[in-house]
């Protein structure tokens, strides 16, 4: 493609000032401006006036030229003039204070947020749940269209589908056009002619739906699990917003959920924390497990039935059920009972009174409480 004489373009000599490569440009501006020029080739023209004086009129870029005999690269030109010529339209809008009007962008649809409430059990071995939601959703009546007829939109008669609408009025410079957003179509460059009577046109109604959310066993309460395109519709086809479900996981009455481990008190016999032995422990989803007792367990001992936890989300790994033993004394002796503590007491080398008020300081020890 043979070079372009940037000068020639402008009619101005090489040793050209500032001002006067100004002065031209706003003179050929004039003459070739596709709003005021009659000249079939006028917005070609106009391009390539822009273009020259965008490299003339920067000091760096005109010295670039002047030694290497080419431009600044500043984009390719085609399509809109205005978006094309990289900032030609703030020049001229500087000199002629004329304006465009860009056309609006049909808006996403708005995410949505779901609170969800489940129980241990549930977290435990993961569920899917079915929810019902009220979003805007595509019109059934008109298919999302918004026209009664189902056409869709036409183009806006106000401007003739371009979004916008141009006034011309006589400045010093000449007739001058200024780009406005059409009232009639608020920048869309279509409007709908038979709206729907249940959207009015809009394409979407608030429609109550189900929709399925697999909750992955070991999520964490506070977790915020996205559905993409569950949100409501778009505008004109755009595209949907997101479903955000929020876990919350109720309270449990047996458990104590801490990561991945529960935690629960379990009570035995102070005998059988003595002597040991194997009692039954509920558990969260395996239902009831014998749990080992150790000879010579202490009141607020930890025991662990490992894997009996919940699960790592990520990688399945379950976590501990941990058991915190509590001692139970018994609060009623028969006198057998009570000759055979004393017996024992004696053979520990206890002194004691009777078996009552040795029975007492036993109970005070097995609660770690001070005489």
């Amino acid at each position: 493609m043979a070079a372009r004489d940037y000068y020639q373009i402008l009619g101005v000599g090489q040793g050209a000032s500032q001002d006067e490569i100004k002065r031209a440009f706003r003179r050929l501006a004039r003459k070739y401006h596709p709003d005021v020029s009659p000249e079939p080739d006028a917005e070609a023209r106009f391009r390539e006036v822009a273009e020259a004086y965008e490299v003339l009129s920067d000091p760096e870029k005109r010295a670039q030229y002047d030694h290497f005999g080419q431009a600044i690269p500043i984009g390719p030109f085609g399509g809109d003039l205005w978006e094309d010529m990289t900032g030609m339209s703030s020049i001229f809008d500087a000199f002629f204070g004329t304006r465009t009007a860009s056309r609006p962008r049909p808006r996403k649809g708005a995410d949505l947020r779901y609170d969800l409430e489940l129980d241990l059990a549930e977290v435990a071995v993961g569920v899917e749940k079915r929810l019902q939601v009220e979003r805007l959703r595509a019109c059934p009546t008109c298919a999302g269209t918004g026209s009664r007829s189902r056409s869709g939109p036409e183009a806006c008669p106000g401007c003739s589908g371009s979004g916008q609408r141009r006034r011309t009025a006589a400045t010093p410079f000449g007739r001058v056009s200024t780009v406005a957003t059409c009232p009639r179509c608020a920048g869309a460059g279509s409007v709908i002619g038979d709206p729907c009577s249940d959207c009015r046109g809009d394409g979407r109604s608030a429609l109550a739906e189900t929709v399925s959310v697999a909750v992955p066993a070991g999520v964490e309460d506070g977790v915020a699990l996205r559905l993409e395109g569950e949100g409501e519709a778009g505008e004109r086809g755009a595209t949907a917003g997101d479903l955000y479900v929020v876990v919350h996981i109720r309270p449990h009455e047996m458990f104590e959920r801490r990561g991945r481990d529960l935690w629960r008190e379990v009570p035995i016999g102070f005998a059988t924390a003595a002597l040991g032995g194997r009692i039954e422990v509920p558990t969260l989803v395996n239902g009831v497990e014998e749990l080992a007792i150790p000879p010579g367990t202490q009141a607020g001992e930890t025991l662990s039935l490992t894997g009996r936890g919940l699960p790592d989300p990520r990688t399945g790994v379950r976590g501990s059920l941990l058991v915190v033993v509590r001692v139970v004394t018994p609060t009623k002796l028969t006198p057998r009972q009570q000759e055979l503590l004393a017996e024992f007491a004696r053979e520990g080398g206890d002194e004691v009174d009777n078996a009552k008020g040795w029975f007492a300081r036993l109970k005070q020890a097995l609660r770690g409480e001070e005489e």
